[in-house]
């Protein structure tokens, strides 16, 4: 069982991007997976974490990004949103490949937008001067896994997305 901090919390992943590929096979189904080989990162000035309130405004404005996509079928806005690295490893028809098992499944994504996250640890950065995210959105009957990773260019850009519904237990 994976135990749940709250946002508060001041500890962080600990965790090497090798690492973090390693556990990001917690979403084991391939479900709304978007994520680079992280070892080949190129190295980044420090940047600090945002606080709570910008933390949850990238998470809320991805979770729209990506419940709108699927509600259109149109996933240009969603790739122009990421990094340089994300647009170069993801087509807009290839995004729309990786979130059909979401449409299929018929989830509805907007949802995540009325609840608040449970952060697996508090949205830290970590290796490679990348912000992460982890956690899920606890919704009945089905929770949201999610698993982000941010780069700062000139502001925090989506560089790799997993999402996963989960049943509520």
């Amino acid at each position: 069982m994976v135990s749940r901090r709250s946002v508060n919390e001041k500890s962080g992943p600990g965790i090497s991007p090798a690492r973090f590929l390693a556990l990001a096979l917690w979403f084991t189904a391939p479900v709304g997976w978007a994520f680079p080989a992280l070892s080949q990162a190129p190295a980044q000035a420090a940047v600090a974490a945002p606080d709570e309130k910008t933390s949850l405004k990238l998470l809320w404005s991805t979770m729209a990004a990506i419940d709108q996509a699927n509600k259109t079928g149109n996933y240009s806005v969603l790739r122009d949103l990421g990094t340089p690295d994300f647009q170069a490893r993801n087509t807009a028809a290839g995004l729309a490949e990786v979130f059909a098992p979401i449409r299929t499944q018929r989830v509805d994504l907007s949802d995540t937008l009325l609840v608040a996250p449970q952060y697996d640890f508090a949205p830290a950065i970590v290796e490679g001067g990348l912000l992460r995210m982890r956690g899920s959105f606890p919704m009945r009957p089905t929770a949201v896994a999610f698993d982000l990773l941010y780069r700062w260019q000139n502001g925090w850009r989506l560089h790799a997305v997993a999402i996963r519904p989960t049943p509520m237990q």
